[in-house]
């Protein structure tokens, strides 16, 4: 997910997919280490995502870029 798509969200948005990114990658950290995924990349590029997601939102709650989605 790029930067523009998360801050173009609402935080109730952000907040499901974000748990919508954890469930993935515990189910890609399941498989890895049970019978082996194709691409490990996939995990890395998931834990990017949700530290996006994370630092917008957090930028949102102490009003460092209050701003608001553009919807």
């Amino acid at each position: 997910m790029k930067i523009e798509e998360v801050r173009s969200k609402t935080n109730d948005e952000l907040d499901f997919d974000m748990g919508n990114m954890k469930k993935e990658l515990f189910d890609l950290r399941f498989k890895s280490a049970t019978s082996g995924v194709k691409s490990t990349a996939q995990i890395n590029i998931l834990r990017r995502s949700i530290a996006r997601v994370e630092t917008i939102l957090h930028e949102r709650a102490l009003g460092i870029r209050g701003e608001e989605p553009k919807n």
